[in-house]
């Protein structure tokens, strides 16, 4: 399935952020196929079952897209960069619920806490690559929004470079500073993503 024309999708992601109950019917499935590309990137490292996983937590981010009626969408980059930060809070919140229960936190959910979206080892690095990210976010913020749209969104550096109104070379730069520091910052407790 090709991907929809960026004009398309903008128009549409502004109609609906100004109350058009009609263009979100339209945009779904235009973005929907967007939306698994970027959950099936997360859940590559995932353990077998990927379509299910991948579906719900694509379902999980559109429930928490939805939600977000008074964004001011600018362009389809933008709604793909707020899609993988909804992601990367899904992941996260999981993750944590994960490691809560461990701990003793026997609080029932109905969530996707029932379908493992992460092995237990991997939800691990996701919270220590969250709690990195905004370490690094303190530092520089825009070098960890560049890693949260490139590795949680999926996105390309050109991408990046539009949600960001930076230049592809400014993106790069923050991409190899970002790593290093995350690397060295992720080393020193242990964990790696």
């Amino acid at each position: 399935m090709p991907l929809p024309a960026s004009a398309d999708v903008t128009s549409l992601l502004v109609a609906w952020s100004e109350g058009d109950e009609a263009a979100l019917a339209s945009l779904v499935p235009r973005i929907y196929a967007e939306l698994h590309r970027l959950a099936h990137h997360h859940m590559r490292a995932e353990r077998r079952g990927g379509v299910l996983q991948t579906t719900a937590l694509v379902n999980e981010a559109y429930l928490r897209l939805v939600d977000t009626r008074r964004v001011r969408w600018e362009s389809r980059a933008h709604f793909l960069g707020v899609a993988a930060q909804a992601m990367r809070r899904v992941l996260v919140d999981a993750a944590r619920a994960r490691g809560a229960r461990k701990r003793g936190g026997a609080v029932p959910m109905v969530s996707l806490d029932d379908v493992p979206l992460a092995a237990p080892e991997r939800a691990a690095s996701i919270v220590a690559l969250d709690d990195a990210l905004t370490a690094l976010a303190d530092v520089d913020a825009r070098k960890s929004q560049v890693v949260e749209l490139r590795y949680f969104g999926g996105l390309s550096v050109a991408e990046t470079a539009a949600v960001l109104r930076v230049s592809p070379e400014t993106v790069q730069r923050d991409w190899r500073v970002a790593k290093a520091w995350l690397l060295r910052e992720l080393s020193g407790k242990g964990a790696a993503p």
